[in-house]
């Protein structure tokens, strides 16, 4: 690697971790399947066209982590790319301020978080970055949870009551009369012999007196 691109690597390692509104850096997250085209852009606002860097994190971020430089665009317009980094599966190009790092067929090894990067004198300006995650199936949304509509509850009138017994009609009443009449004749015949009896009864106990 040539001799500025391991300063680079230092002054990184060195700066402060911030983000900054000079480079504004797009998606702030993105979760991509495997295979999959993912690209991220930087702006720098700017008045003069400026370098812009791509780094990767792929620890969480720290004063302690380590930074790899993927690519830039030099003042040729040429892209140059990082030690490790295959072209055929990273690709960056710049139009006046703007830098776009475009990532072919991401693998999960490809998580992380990515920072574009301009140098300033003295300081290194920082875009917000951007996490990364691929993963081979993406996460499913949970279905919104539906309020069910309580049923009305219908008040049915009171079933009519089943009275047991005879039925109330002329022959019953008549029948009902007839045997009171019945009872009544009885007792009074019952009435009529018991009397009877207690005379005859005070008789033969007066003549047994005499």
């Amino acid at each position: 690697m040539r001799l500025w691109l391991w300063l680079l690597l230092l002054a990184v390692q060195l700066a402060a971790l911030h983000g900054s509104s000079v480079l504004q850096q797009t998606p702030g997250e993105k979760v991509a399947l495997t295979n999959t085209v993912v690209s991220l852009f930087c702006e720098a606002k700017t008045s003069q066209s400026t370098r812009i860097y791509w780094l990767r994190q792929r620890q969480t971020p720290s004063t302690d982590s380590h930074y790899e430089f993927l690519a830039v665009v030099d003042s040729m317009k040429t892209p140059v790319y990082g030690k490790n980094v295959k072209q055929e599966k990273l690709n960056v190009s710049q139009v006046a301020t703007q830098s776009v790092l475009t990532l072919g067929s991401v693998q999960p090894a490809h998580s992380g978080v990515y920072f574009c990067m301009t140098i300033g004198t003295p300081e290194l300006t920082f875009g917000k970055g951007t996490q990364l995650t691929v993963v081979d199936v993406l996460p499913t949304t949970a279905k919104p949870t539906t309020k069910s509509t309580p049923k009305k509850i219908r008040c049915r009138p009171p079933s009519p009551v089943t009275r047991k017994g005879l039925p109330c009609g002329p022959l019953t009443l008549g029948l009902l009369v007839t045997v009171a009449v019945i009872l009544l004749v009885s007792l009074g015949v019952a009435i009529h012999l018991y009397c009877q009896r207690r005379r005859s009864r005070i008789r033969f106990m007066k003549q047994l007196h005499k």
